[in-house]
């Protein structure tokens, strides 16, 4: 035997669980993984989530998750964590064919998601590629991890992530092993696509190797984000690109009266590499990220009403909208990194969730908001656009400032009658109106063509 077989037998031995488990699917695949442009995500940070802090503490909020208006549950990272040089980060990962057990085993990860599927809502996993725990099985052969001159393995170079060792894109071996515990999780635990941590990492050829592979899974369908914001990723073959410059832009509004109409712009470069008209970007108000470090919605965005108004426009103008969880509770701290600490008090802000469930209830019944044609009327203070598609136009108009705004409207939607999506009150609008600050207001109309 020779000496690179000696290397790779820990990774062999740990492949043997998976290859030989389930190699073939342990349930019939979803049927209902929900068309790109009709994805609604909600994130799921596990520890934060529950007193127990652990899949079976998701269970019970399944309906909730439902009732809200998402369709897709995206899992933070279920794998176990590094010891070695950790920091308790979920995003540092041991093994990537098992279940942290802090969070319970791989059936309780099966039986999550078939009561996700039961309940007509798709599963996404975490998926972290770039980097593993220095104490991952696959370290024992170097060759499959970037060294320095005398063979020590490096962590990412200039993220200042320490405790995690970067892969070496370069190896075949090593990007196959990859993708082969990806297709595992697909088959293991049915789930029905992956968030790819970090995605502008790895090598655009690597997730087009990867994606590739996947799509040729017989009857699946699955959902791929990529947490980046290559052009690229589109052509490699993902379904949504994240976005960061979205988030970014609208602080910028909030914190430093940027013009409103500076999303404009985002709406063009955000979608540059796109292969066909139904790749997307993911938008957001708050993530497990960002919360911890910027702040909460309610901190960024001027209150509770500025985060809304911002969800607004997350929501419905140019993207898919994603919930982190809590978000939709107006929960007032944040969870911060390890996630360990205080956990979401669900019972806060009813009429905060009944107000996201009327904007994410709206987006589900009205195809205009989710692939609609868009016509950008925005002003330096006020967001206002229409989506149309086929006889059905939809009129938005957000108010992104903390101060009353007056607003005029086009000549081609002023004076004409609309319905208010909220109320189902006929408007007929004038040539100006007043907005009270953070408010906003969608209307509806049809016309002959």
């Amino acid at each position: 035997m020779n000496v690179r077989m000696l290397f790779l037998l820990p990774v062999l031995f740990a492949s043997v669980k998976w290859t030989s488990g389930y190699s073939q699917p342990s349930e019939k695949p979803f049927q209902r993984v929900p068309n790109r442009q009709d994805a609604i995500i909600y994130q799921v940070n596990i520890r934060a989530f529950s007193e127990t802090g652990d899949l079976k503490g998701v269970m019970p909020r399944l309906d909730s998750i439902k009732a809200l208006g998402a369709n897709v549950v995206y899992l933070m990272p279920t794998y176990p964590v590094g010891k070695v040089k950790s920091v308790n980060s979920p995003y540092c990962i041991r093994d990537y064919v098992s279940v942290n057990e802090e969070f319970g085993s791989l059936q309780d990860l099966r039986d999550l998601v078939n009561a996700a599927h039961g309940k007509g809502l798709a599963v996404i996993l975490d998926w972290v590629a770039n980097h593993t725990a220095y104490d991952h099985p696959w370290t024992a052969n170097p060759s499959w991890y970037l060294q320095d001159s005398t063979g020590r393995i490096l962590s990412p170079p200039g993220m200042g992530w320490n405790d995690v060792a970067q892969l070496n894109f370069k190896n075949a071996d090593m990007r196959l092993e990859m993708i082969s515990a990806m297709k595992y999780w697909v088959n293991a635990a049915n789930i029905d696509g992956f968030r790819c941590d970090y995605a502008d990492g790895p090598p655009v050829d690597f997730w087009k190797q990867a994606i590739d592979t996947l799509r040729n899974l017989k009857d699946r369908k699955l959902l791929m984000l990529a947490e980046g914001s290559r052009a690229a990723h589109f052509s490699a073959g993902f379904d949504y690109n994240f976005g960061f410059r979205f988030f970014e832009r609208m602080k910028d509004i909030h914190e430093h009266k940027r013009s409103v109409v500076s999303i404009d712009s985002l709406n063009i470069s955000d979608y540059k590499g796109v292969v066909d008209g139904t790749q997307s970007m993911v938008r957001y108000v708050t993530n497990h990220d960002v919360n911890g470090s910027d702040g909460t919605p309610q901190e960024l965005f001027g209150g509770q009403r500025g985060a809304m108004a911002a969800f607004v426009v997350a929501a419905y103008m140019k993207g898919i909208p994603m919930i982190y969880n809590g978000e939709e509770v107006g929960t007032p701290y944040r969870l911060v990194f390890p996630f360990t600490g205080r956990n979401i008090d669900w019972s806060l802000n009813p009429q905060v969730t009944a107000e996201y469930k009327k904007i994410l209830a709206a987006r589900n019944s009205i195809k205009a908001l989710r692939a609609g044609q868009l016509t950008s009327f925005s002003n330096a203070d006020v967001c206002a656009f229409t989506k149309k598609e086929g006889k059905e136009t939809v009129l938005v108009i957000v108010n992104l400032r903390a101060e009353e705004m007056s607003y005029a409207l086009p000549s081609v939607v002023a004076r004409s009658s609309w319905k208010d999506i909220f109320t189902g009150g006929k408007a007929k609008l004038p040539a100006k109106i007043k907005l009270a600050p953070y408010s906003y207001r969608v209307l509806v109309t049809q016309t002959s063509k």
